[in-house]
């Protein structure tokens, strides 16, 4: 699993060009995985400000509106691919254009059923 991180409406502050370089590098990404066979799905998450939290509070479950945590990078995103290697799947990330931004990717494993990745 590719999780990408990123500074939401980091790209508000982008040119019109960069902003359609950004989402044209996104999409051969992609297109390169779905022909290699290697994308197995993938989704952009809405604004953090939308986010609801379930914690518990004072021993009950409490629905809270917000990320979280308070960072300057929130969860933006997921991509799952399958790889040969997890050099594969960082070698991936590393091209993801959000990176240059201030964002990041986080690769890692996706348990199988029996969960002996714990």
């Amino acid at each position: 699993m590719l999780l990408i991180w990123n500074r939401p409406g980091f790209t508000e502050g982008l040119s019109e060009q960069d902003r359609t370089a950004l989402f044209g590098e996104v999409d051969e990404i992609m297109k390169e995985l779905t022909e290699t066979g290697e994308l197995i799905g993938g989704q952009a998450l809405a604004n953090p400000s939308q986010t609801l939290t379930v914690r518990l509070v004072d021993g009950s479950p409490e629905v809270l509106d917000g990320p979280f945590m308070e960072s300057k990078e929130q969860f933006a995103g997921y991509l799952a691919v399958d790889c040969d290697s997890p050099q594969r799947a960082a070698e991936i990330a590393a091209r993801w254009p959000d990176v240059r931004y201030g964002g990041a990717m986080e690769v890692r494993p996706i348990m199988d059923e029996a969960g002996t990745e714990m």
